[in-house]
């Protein structure tokens, strides 16, 4: 079956493949740059390491309540390695024999490693977005405080990561009281000796800070180039700068922060970072994050045209 042609539920157990197979999985998946992404990079590390040249990744498409039928399967047919996206980050961890420290703080797997017919799990979220923040923005994650939008899985795992790296303070906006609160009570659980760093905001009354923070966008808003922006640029303190997880778009907090002048990348850097560990995880070797890079903006600009 071709990579680019996502597996169901139903496909599974008729499904067949000679060498070593990793997929991503969620829902919707159709959309993913992870398969051509990883491919490129097990391609172009094959040339030292001839045996991963039969290794493929490809997608699958499973709903929330397929995944506790598929990961038997999965392990059935032998698949090294998997990664999670929505909606399964949070609910596989019951379905685990193992879960890492960091992950477990987090309260999220993204990366699944399969050995003796055992799941463990990681998230490589974290690494992510402290690679990408010191990549595209020239200065370490947690050298300064952060506001950080959004509640979601990938928000919490941004979150520890920040409090785990330093950041004198992470503030936490959300459009939902309610989330926001589930969130914070989850991270104190996870957390408890940094939440005297933590702070809540709702979205329409952001906090005034007088030093420089990094703007980290976690939600949704910006999948689209017409979303309202998530943040008021113009709140921002001098110095600061945006690093907002939705990539592929010209969106509005990409605009407005080009127009005040205010240093901004996309989620494009966070994709290829976790890619790459999760790719390092399974393969035990040194991974080509720049023939990942390459590979998710050629897909980007294919499906521009």
């Amino acid at each position: 079956m071709e990579t680019d042609t996502p597996l169901s539920l139903a496909d599974l157990p008729n499904w067949s493949f000679a060498g070593t197979a990793l997929t991503v999985v969620g829902f919707p998946i159709k959309h993913s740059l992870s398969p051509p992404m990883h491919n490129a990079a097990l391609r172009a590390m094959a040339v030292e390491a001839p045996e991963l040249s039969d290794w493929r990744y490809f997608r699958c498409e499973l709903q929330a309540d397929d995944l506790c039928h598929a990961l038997p399967v999965f392990a059935d047919k032998g698949v090294r390695g998997i990664n999670l996206t929505i909606p399964h980050k949070v609910e596989v961890i019951r379905f685990l024999n193992e879960v890492d420290p960091v992950a477990a703080r987090m309260g999220a797997v993204n990366t699944l490693l399969l050995e003796d017919g055992r799941y463990r799990g990681t998230n490589t979220d974290g690494y992510g977005i402290a690679q990408a923040v010191r990549e595209t923005l020239g200065a370490e994650l947690g050298s300064r405080p952060v506001i950080l939008l959004g509640a979601g899985g990938a928000a919490r795992a941004i979150a520890v990561q920040c409090l785990m790296d330093g950041s004198p303070a992470v503030w936490v906006g959300n459009r939902s009281a309610d989330r926001l609160h589930s969130f914070l009570q989850a991270l104190g659980a996870a957390f408890p000796q940094a939440m005297d760093r933590v702070r809540t905001f709702p979205l329409d009354s952001p906090p005034h800070l007088s030093e420089p923070v990094w703007l980290i966008n976690a939600t949704a808003l910006g999948l689209r180039s017409d979303d309202p922006p998530p943040f008021e640029v113009a709140h921002l303190p001098g110095g600061s700068g945006v690093y907002d997880t939705t990539y592929g778009v010209e969106n509005a907090l990409a605009r407005a922060a080009r127009a005040a002048g205010v240093p901004y990348a996309d989620g494009l850097s966070m994709l290829v970072w976790q890619g790459a560990r999760s790719l390092s995880l399974w393969t035990g070797r040194e991974v080509p994050a720049d023939i990942m890079a390459g590979a998710v903006r050629k897909s980007l600009a294919e499906r521009a045209k």
